[in-house]
């Protein structure tokens, strides 16, 4: 999650240190542009945030056809209950702080704007957590840290990462998740470790697809239907397998319902991901997620950040670099990242590119739904690349047939591969 205004100059990231990061658990890193939030972290024996500010995160995120209002605040340990079942269990500090052996440096995997995240172990159960101890100084507030913990206990999906439970105690506001072992897609096509597998082509389209998926949940599936607006590499966790999971919710935002087409609220996010739409006009819509899904989307493909400063003012965000691309096929070897070595299905990236092209359009009725962009990346997913029957593509039309052949194939790239 970043509770970061959409503009702004993104040279402020902070330089995440890795001299205490033991590979390869470094999740849940964050993009350090934050501002600090107004909201008073304020909570008494019987509820965990006042009255007015539970009322206005529950208008953020909630769900009409579930009994919420069991949320068990600092001296009880019931947890959240959704209809009398238990979905979100409420730790003791005590029990965290064993946990961790006293938030043990050892055991730190990362850190952003909203504290620092730490793996743990349950002394009851031995389950294998990460625990996130949010800083009382940063910009997430009460409000926040309740929209989180309970789109998260509302949500059931695979593609999303699961809360265990949470911590309200004195000024502590601690969040307990499960563990995901290989960290963030961001860590793994920008910040990759020496020993660590690089990202083939068949896994990017794997971690793609997922993601998507998480994507039409909160879109399609949750009632409400919720806007995520944070979606972004870093965001994006990595189990076993690179199974990925959407994390981080503290910004969701209930979608427009009934006639309306929009949110208006507040502009939040992360400058190079949010929709130009939206950071001029804070009219929040989910073609707003579609714009961050084209974005992350096109950092799988290419490799590239979303705004990298160290490059030529003309490569700086991705997506203006992206774009004269897309208009002549031509070109669209040149935006592959250059790890793959050529090792990629030339009509996968095809077909990859004319889905990140989409999603990023200028205008926001011009991107697809969600649906659809997960039936077109399911079917790239399944379209698995053989690098030993596969020869790499060469990018020279000089030294290579094959790339002569497709280049003189006029024929317009159909997402569905048809």
């Amino acid at each position: 999650m970043g509770c970061f205004p959409c503009s702004g100059d993104s040279s402020s990231i902070k330089k995440r240190e890795k001299k205490r990061i033991p590979p390869p658990n470094n999740q849940y890193k964050k993009d350090d542009q934050s501002q600090p939030s107004t909201d008073i972290v304020k909570a008494n024996e019987h509820k965990v945030v006042k009255k007015e500010e539970a009322k206005d995160a529950s208008q953020s995120t909630t769900r009409t056809d579930g009994d919420c209002s069991s949320i068990s605040g600092e001296g009880e340990n019931d947890g959240i209950k959704i209809n009398g079942v238990n979905k979100a269990r409420a730790f003791k500090f005590d029990e965290l702080v064993a946990a961790t052996e006293n938030f043990k440096a050892a055991y730190f995997l990362g850190e952003g704007g909203f504290g620092k995240v730490y793996k743990g172990r349950l002394a009851d159960t031995g389950q294998i957590v990460a625990i996130k101890q949010l800083n009382p100084d940063g910009c997430q507030g009460n409000r926040e840290f309740i929209v989180e913990v309970l789109t998260l206990s509302m949500a059931d999906h695979p593609n999303l990462v699961k809360l265990i439970g949470y911590c309200v105690e004195g000024d502590q506001r601690v969040l307990v998740y499960e563990y995901m072992a290989l960290g963030s897609l961001e860590d793994h096509l920008h910040d990759p470790w020496p020993d660590k597998k690089r990202l083939d082509w068949n896994t990017r389209m794997k971690i793609a697809a997922g993601a998507a998926r998480g994507l039409e949940y909160l879109h399609d599936k949750m009632k409400p239907p919720v806007i995520y607006r944070d979606l972004k590499g870093s965001n994006i966790l990595l189990g076993e397998g690179y199974h990925p999971k959407l994390s981080d919710f503290g910004l969701a935002k209930v979608g427009p319902l009934g006639d309306k087409t929009h949110v208006s609220t507040r502009v939040m996010g992360t400058y190079g991901y949010c929709a130009p739409d939206y950071a001029m006009t804070g009219q929040l819509t989910f073609k707003s997620d579609i714009y961050s899904f084209g974005v992350v989307l096109l950092e799988i493909i290419t490799g590239r950040k979303a705004i990298d400063n160290t490059k030529s003012a003309a490569e700086q965000n991705l997506v203006a670099w992206a774009r004269p691309l897309f208009k002549d096929r031509k070109k669209f070897h040149q935006m592959a990242d250059p790890v793959l070595e050529g090792h990629y299905p030339v009509r996968g990236l095809y077909q990859a590119l004319a889905i990140a092209a989409m999603c990023v359009q200028e205008q926001p009725n011009m991107r697809p739904l969600i649906a659809d962009i997960v039936t077109a990346l399911n079917y790239l997913a399944s379209q698995k690349y053989d690098p030993e029957t596969q020869p790499p593509f060469q990018g020279s039309r000089k030294n290579s047939q094959r790339s002569r052949s497709i280049d003189e194939d006029k024929k317009p790239v159909n997402v569905d591969g048809q």
